[in-house]
């Protein structure tokens, strides 16, 4: 039994099923990314990134090109992509630790080919992932600059364009109305960079997260990238956590494990008498004598302070009000009803405990937020053990 106070479990044999289980529900030929940022959804990019390898996973995402420096310990042979282009600075690391970015701006093209000339790389020799804004509006070139992009791709300029990137903002929609549209926008850019030569060296077509995936987009992007002679490849990210995006088909995702487990345990017990006030401010009133139990997990480890009064935790297989106000680094469970609670016993914040289940979902509704949020708000200061 661990001692810690409050800790968080990954299954990391879950976390390869549902890769292997991903990759069999992709196009035949379709390069399936792990998306590992934000130290792997909180999970730990520490224990992730190795399993997924061990799944198969030829290449890793990351948001920048500073993760994807911290990814390259982890995964020293795997093709890593840094999906939030490239600051001022930061060409010299792409070169020295092989990371492949992503570029939208003629910026991003400046820094790589100073970085790329300093280091005398040769031409082609250093791939980039280009990215098209196709609705959007966040990151991406537009139709009207792309010429201007395109035409720094020359036959002695050291970057290569190794795909046509976009991000299918949508693809959770049923009926598709935004993803036709990008689409349409997508197939246009493609055409512009075909009819170039920047597009010697193109290979992938890269479009599409986890609700691609599991929707009906992936199809829809196999049939671009091959009507192109490309490879279609697929940015899978929440998924493979075990978490499904919502208004996903539902035997789509029925394998999906889910990876993570947040737990904390009982420091102390007492009874309080009916009158007694909870917590900060007094927001809960005993109407009635209550045992109460009091944990070690707070919002500083990412226990949403907006819980208080309205979420339960689980002990012992039953359900635990949350009373009063979250504090930093405790939060107070009414156990009054359950029986035989004793002092380090195991609460679960997320995950399976008995019959019962609290679902990142359950708590993204509570704290009136989205499951990858629950995930990466979990605190540092919550270790993260492999099972």
């Amino acid at each position: 039994m661990t001692t810690l106070a409050c800790w968080a479990e990954i299954d990391t044999r879950a976390l390869e099923d549902n890769y292997r289980t991903l990759r069999q529900l992709a196009p035949g030929n379709a390069e399936c990314v792990a998306v590992v940022k934000a130290n792997a959804y909180g999970h730990s990019l520490a224990i992730c990134a190795p399993a997924l390898l061990r799944a198969g996973a030829h290449w890793l995402a990351v948001a920048s090109v500073e993760e994807a420096v911290s990814a390259r310990a982890f995964a020293p042979q795997a093709r890593l992509l840094a999906l939030g282009g490239v600051m001022p600075g930061w060409g010299a690391a792409v070169i020295a630790h092989g990371i492949t970015p992503s570029v939208w701006t003629l910026e991003h093209l400046d820094e790589l080919e100073l970085a790329a000339h300093a280091a005398s790389v040769g031409p082609a020799s250093l791939p980039v992932h280009l990215e098209i804004d196709t609705g959007m509006s966040r990151q991406g070139t537009s139709l009207d600059e792309l010429p201007r992009i395109l035409a720094r791709f020359t036959a002695v300029s050291p970057l290569r364009i190794e795909a046509v990137m976009t991000h299918l903002y949508a693809s959770d929609e049923g009926n598709g109305a935004r993803s036709a549209q990008q689409y349409v926008r997508l197939d246009e850019a493609l055409r512009v960079i075909q009819s170039t030569s920047a597009a010697a060296h193109l290979q992938y077509l890269s479009a599409g997260a986890s609700a691609a995936l599991l929707g009906s987009d992936a199809a829809d992007i196999a049939e671009m990238a091959q009507r192109l002679s490309l490879k279609p490849m697929l940015r899978i990210g929440l998924a493979l956590y075990g978490v499904v995006p919502r208004r996903i088909p539902d035997d789509r995702s029925e394998f999906l494990k889910p990876v993570l487990t947040w737990k904390t345990r009982i420091a102390s017990l007492r009874i309080i008498p009916a009158g007694s006030e909870i917590g900060y401010n007094g927001t809960f009133t005993a109407t009635e004598s209550m045992r109460l139990a009091l944990i070690p997990a707070g919002y500083a480890d990412g226990l949403d302070r907006r819980l208080g009064n309205r979420f339960s935790l689980l002990v012992r297989g039953e359900r635990a009000p949350l009373v009063g106000r979250i504090s930093m680094d405790m939060a107070v469970l009414d156990v009054t009803e359950i029986s035989g609670v004793e002092t380090g016993d195991e609460v679960v914040i997320l995950g399976t405990q008995g019959d019962e289940t609290i679902s990142a979902y359950d708590l993204a509704d509570a704290s009136e937020t989205i499951p990858w949020e629950v995930f990466t708000r979990i605190g540092p200061c919550v270790a993260r053990i492999r099972i």
